[in-house]
């Protein structure tokens, strides 16, 4: 159906002409899902935003070949593409709050594609939608079609994605990371949806992805992209059990997998450097870097020897919703219920859970950015609900917290090094700013970033980059203890295993004690010293890693276990 040959996109820029794709060539067959998988910036997104002809033609130059049934499609008038779009070729975009509009209902945006390309009635059109949510599982599809895109969640909005990708037949499907920073449970289901989807309608898909767990789960064959370019492609059971290109291994063996204990993740440096020496094997990486589990249990008896670092007990806090101005009744959300657990000095406690299951308000609960409603929290013997805010915002040098989004947590108008500095002038650390300046210098050294950094502003850095920044403002007090907040959720496998590998490296180096909150149940069992597992505010499981995981005894656990991709890696 499509056929792709010698793809070459280069971008208009300020010092000539950058390359993004490179040479891309490849087939997709009538009902084939192929998988094309690589880190941010390897052109996998360029390359599908090349096939739909939504590059802007002044600040590119596409070349090669790009044959949909016969009609090449990189040299049609953007009148005749219009009608390629949506018709024959859609796509489900990486991000769907950024794609939906947050002024239109989603029943219109769909309503409005329906129209615009099949020329149908508004009654028609209505109906058509509602049947396209129904299709995509959508619960109360008729409240759906009247709600605005902030009013869903996450798992709805793409699923609302898929529904207008949907809306008109189209013969191909391109799903760019349609799964990414979703729950494993919500990613589960978008998968299984997509591959249902797919066989009833007789599409071809292209799902895009820098997971390859996620691709096994869907893909047929896969393309692995390294620089804008090819670098391998084979059938999805022949790439995971004898991988060739080293990059690919190197994906493969930095995912954290829930199946053995390394006591640090491999990266894609360590097959790439290979390359230039012997073939090197992922076994021969894993078994390098293999947690011995005689260390495993002396740590376990040096932690829970000493006197806990945290104590939490009964804690709530709970949320008013509905009512009105003049009072009338209210419902009560439990987002903590009466939550009780102790954290140990040296310990990764880690806390996991689908969005919505009260673990980032614990966390804010627990540094009382959120207010709690009942219980205690006893950190180094101060009772801190007891603290006024003055003594608070003292006790804050010894708890800190990395959030999620490291862009929203960095200040746009600061460079780094203001950013960095900034803490450090408020609880007065160091004499004067040109010791300050030369503390987080050391910082930036420490987290892998380099002095030019300490003049640069957030935007001007990569995801992976921000995340260690806000880790080296984190450090920066010399802090006992930190949340970590889904601070890996969004990152490339192969830029987490570098943040996990640091975050791990400065709980050593400083002695720090860590609460890691995500919502990857591998992640969390590759971190943890013990794992505590949460659903609708409330602690259910709490235990060993590898206990909860080969024994787990809630039916939710299980289900999350059940749900983590890539099992047959």
């Amino acid at each position: 159906m499509l056929k792709v040959t010698s793809l070459d996109v280069k971008f208009r820029g300020q010092h000539g002409l950058l390359e993004a794709v490179k040479e891309v060539s490849f087939h997709l067959n009538k009902g084939e899902t192929v998988g094309i998988v690589g880190e941010s910036g390897s052109g996998k997104s360029v390359t599908a935003l090349a096939l739909m002809g939504l590059l802007n033609e002044d600040q590119t130059l596409i070349s090669g070949e790009v044959l949909l049934n016969g009609t090449r499609l990189n040299t049609l008038p953007e009148e005749e593409m219009r009608k390629i779009r949506g018709n024959h070729i859609a796509m489900i975009f990486q991000e769907p709050m950024t794609s939906l509009n947050p002024v239109f209902t989603c029943g219109f945006q769909i309503t409005e594609a329906i129209q615009l390309h099949l020329k149908t009635s508004n009654s028609e059109a209505k109906r058509r939608t509602i049947e396209l949510f129904n299709e995509v599982q959508l619960p109360r599809p008729e409240a759906i079609f009247d709600s605005y895109p902030h009013q869903i969640s996450g798992g709805q909005k793409q699923r609302v994605m898929i529904a207008m990708a949907l809306s008109c037949n189209p013969e191909i499907l391109i799903a760019d990371e349609p799964t990414t920073a979703l729950d494993v449970t919500v990613q589960k289901t978008i998968i299984e949806l997509l591959r249902k989807l797919k066989a009833e309608r007789n599409m071809s898909l292209i799902f895009i992805s820098h997971d390859l767990g996620v691709i096994s789960e869907i893909a047929d064959r896969v393309l692995v992209m390294y620089k804008g370019k090819v670098v391998e492609e084979a059938f999805v059971k022949e790439l995971f059990s004898d991988p060739q290109h080293p990059y690919t291994k190197g994906l493969l063996a930095c995912r954290p997998s829930p199946d053995y204990r390394l006591k640090k993740l491999p990266v894609i440096a360590d097959f790439i450097a290979a390359d230039t020496k012997e073939p090197i094997s992922i076994e021969a990486i894993r078994e390098t870097y293999a947690y011995p589990a005689k260390e495993i249990a002396d740590r376990k008896t040096k932690l829970y020897s000493k006197e806990p670092l945290l104590e939490i007990n009964s804690l709530n806090t709970w949320f008013p919703i509905g009512g009105n101005f003049f009072g009338g009744s209210k419902e009560i959300v439990k987002a903590v219920n009466d939550v009780s657990f102790d954290v140990y000095p040296g310990e990764t406690l880690g806390l996991v859970g689908e969005s919505g299951c009260g673990k980032t308000t614990l966390g804010r609960s627990i540094l009382r950015l959120i207010e709690p409603t009942s219980g205690n929290i006893n950190f180094d013997n101060t009772d801190l609900r007891g603290l006024n805010k003055d003594d608070m915002r003292e006790i804050r040098r010894d708890i800190q917290i990395i959030f999620q989004d490291p862009y929203s947590s960095l200040n746009p108008r600061l460079t780094v090094g203001d950013s960095l500095m900034e803490p450090l002038q408020v609880h007065q650390f160091y004499a004067n700013n040109s010791k300050r300046k030369k503390k987080v210098l050391e910082l930036l050294e420490r987290v892998n970033l380099l002095p030019e950094h300490f003049n640069r502003y957030p935007h001007e850095f990569s995801g992976g980059q921000r995340q260690r920044i806000v880790i080296a403002r984190a450090l920066a007090l010399r802090p006992k203890f930190i949340i970590c907040d889904e601070s890996v959720s969004a990152l490339d496998v192969s830029v987490q295993a570098q943040v996990l590998n640091l975050i791990r490296e400065l709980q050593q180096e400083f002695n720090l004690t860590y609460i890691f909150i995500s919502h990857d149940l591998a992640v969390i069992k590759h971190i943890s010293d013990r794992m505590m597992v949460m659903n609708k505010g409330e602690v259910v499981e709490v235990g060993d890693p590898e206990e909860i995981y080969y024994h787990p005894k809630e039916e939710y656990t299980k289900r999350l276990i059940a749900s983590i991709p890539g099992k047959l890696a």
